[in-house]
């Protein structure tokens, strides 16, 4: 049996990894920090390039530094049997195809690249290339959903040729892409794929695991046999590719990873609907202080005001830990205007920057924090707990992942960390995580 090739996850929010466990997760690209991932027993690894937060040409230079120093660390380790996967959303918002298209110019030829959008634990398939969400139980096409209106990453297509087709500006026409529909996949796929050639886009069906399952296995014996595969997808062909046995502590018995069964932190940033819904339904939980952070006194961008909103916001989330509570920590959810998205995207940078002065100020003997929204998650990671890599211990529902610090952390040794994507979960999914890691929590 050939090897399996290292899968290597260059991931645009933290979330992608919310499928698989027992993984690192990196949030450095330094050649070093690579061959960490590279040398990991794991068969797969996850870069977090947080590239969603950033601007077309930030996004591109930033996939070409990782790209640059994974061929270093490549070479280093004598790797040549690996597959490259740029994991982004699954309701189709982010860079595409600017970060293919990069990596293709740094570690192709390709023969062919693939999207692969379905992420089956948040509800979203893909039938006859069109892709659906399913929303209050109903399959509907992802271009009539409120992430397909988003002001920075808005398409118009559900049918996946003519988003390729929209993206790409006309470059790649919808008539030459490949369609693997699902009749194709389940009757098997490996001779279509070894006749690829020329980078070739691909869009693939998947209704349920199995399906992914069965692509994977061709797209795994095609490459043994020669073929190199870019992928652009959500996190459900990971799971096919990576073929983990269960994570080693199910999603109910997490608590045990709660540090001295003591209560945590909860910080959101995400200002999607479902977020809106969840942090309502969490609110109504016991043991719950709620602190809003009214984000429009940044707007000025005083530094007075600042400091103050911060010193308010810390005074009382330490008040509440004092008192044996969980502090949940949201910025205020009036959406704000902007004069252009580059005005948008640096506000969005300012308040994130507010919420990890928060996570570095909050207290040390916290036993949990959950994360809500991929940027704000990706910042806990990097900036506000200043990791070099975590170790994903599995999912703490479907599609949420939880991470823990290294022992040696300074200031927050073995802290577990939920990772929780502002659009994965029913209203009450925030709540039922809380409740889940507070099994051990004495609530009064």
């Amino acid at each position: 049996m050939a090897t399996k090739p290292k899968i290597i996850v260059l991931d645009d929010d933290p979330t992608g990894s919310q499928t698989v466990h027992s993984c690192l997760l990196l949030t450095r690209w330094d050649v070093e920090t690579l061959r960490l991932g590279l040398n990991d027993e794991s068969p797969i690894f996850f870069v977090l390039t947080n590239t969603r937060a950033l601007t077309p040409e930030e996004a591109a230079d930033r996939t070409r530094e990782v790209c640059h120093n994974l061929k270093l660390a490549l070479e280093a380790e004598k790797i040549q049997d690996f597959l490259i996967v740029s994991r982004s959303d699954s309701t189709l918002r982010g860079h595409y195809p600017v970060e293919t298209d990069v990596i293709a110019e740094e570690l192709g030829p390709f023969d062919a690249h693939f999207l692969v959008p379905a992420f089956f634990e948040g509800g979203r398939f893909t039938r006859d290339s069109v892709h659906y969400l399913i929303v209050n139980g109903v399959p509907t096409p992802v271009h009539e959903t409120e992430f397909a209106r988003d002001s920075v990453f808005g398409y118009h297509h559900s049918y996946l040729p003519k988003y390729v087709e929209e993206k790409t500006k006309g470059r790649i026409p919808s008539e030459t892409v490949e369609q693997f529909l699902l009749a194709d996949i389940r009757a098997g796929s490996l001779e279509r794929l070894m006749n690829l050639t020329g980078n070739q886009c691909c869009v693939v069906d998947g209704e349920t695991q199995a399906d992914l399952n069965r692509f994977a296995a061709d797209l795994l014996t095609a490459a043994s046999l020669g073929k190199r595969f870019l992928f652009r997808s959500a996190a459900s062909i990971l799971t096919a590719l990576a073929a983990l046995p269960p994570q080693p502590i199910g999603p109910e018995d997490m608590a045990q990873y709660v540090r001295g069964g003591k209560p945590g932190a909860v910080i959101v940033g995400s200002h999607v609907k479902k977020t809106t819904e969840q942090l309502e339904s969490l609110l109504q939980e016991a043991g719950i202080v709620a602190i809003e952070v009214d984000v429009a006194r940044l707007v000025d961008e005083s530094e007075a005001q600042r400091a103050a909103l911060l010193a308010e916001t810390l005074k009382t989330v330490h008040d509440a830990h004092a008192d044996g509570k969980t502090p949940v920590v949201y910025t205020s959810r009036r959406e704000l205007t902007f004069k252009d998205t580059e005005t948008r995207l640096q506000f969005g940078v300012a308040v994130s920057a507010l919420l990890m002065d928060i996570v570095r100020g909050l207290p040390a003997d916290i036993g949990f924090l959950i994360s809500k929204g991929g940027i704000t998650s990706n910042d806990v990671l990097s900036t506000g707990l200043a990791l070099t890599s975590a170790r994903l211990l599995g999912q703490i529902l479907p599609g949420c992942s939880i991470v823990r610090t290294p022992t040696d952390h300074p200031q927050f040794p073995n802290l577990p960390v939920v990772l929780f994507p502002g659009n994965v979960g029913d209203a009450d999914a925030l709540a039922t995580t809380y409740r889940r890691l507070c099994k051990s929590t004495v609530i009064s």
